[in-house]
């Protein structure tokens, strides 16, 4: 009787510490992933297609200008860039066409004079030299607008392409 009674207890303490040592994981959670930052920027930036093109001018309510648009929308992101287009001459790290992202600033000449900084935009259609860029254009549509990097317009003043982020 003592016999089976031992037998038992120690039975028991197998099991027992068999269940202290069973660990259950929980199921694997999958999470969806988060925006990026470059398409929250992309994004916001598209909140202002449209807007009046105003020189000199960094304010949706009164319009904006190349630089000011750019300036605008990663202020937004606390982000520094220059107010002045001939100041991104010398900014952040030079992108090749292969490795253009959302995200990027596009530095251009200006329209009359090929030697000087005089236009910026901000990809938002990666795809080298035929991505897709949002800026504040002068020209016909003389609002902020979205532009193919690879029309006459803009691939004669093609300067350099940016990254900042």
């Amino acid at each position: 009787m003592i016999y089976k009674a031992l037998i038992s207890v120690l039975f028991l303490g197998i099991l027992v510490k068999t269940k202290t040592e069973v660990k259950i994981e929980p199921a694997v959670k999958t999470e969806v992933p988060k925006t990026s930052e470059r398409e929250k920027l992309i994004s916001y930036a598209k909140e202002y297609l449209g807007t009046n093109y105003k020189y000199a001018s960094s304010s949706p309510s009164k319009g904006f200008d190349c630089s000011g648009f750019v300036n605008y929308v990663f202020k937004h992101f606390d982000i520094e860039v220059p107010r002045i287009s001939s100041q991104f001459k010398n900014l952040g790290k030079t992108v090749k066409p292969e490795a253009f992202q959302k995200g990027d600033i596009l530095v251009f000449y200006g329209y009359k004079d090929q030697k000087t900084i005089g236009h910026v935009g901000i990809i938002c259609e990666a795809d080298g030299m035929n991505s897709k860029f949002i800026h504040a254009s002068s020209g016909k549509e003389y609002a902020v607008t979205i532009s193919d990097l690879n029309s006459k317009m803009y691939t004669k003043r093609f300067y350099k392409c940016v990254s900042v982020l």
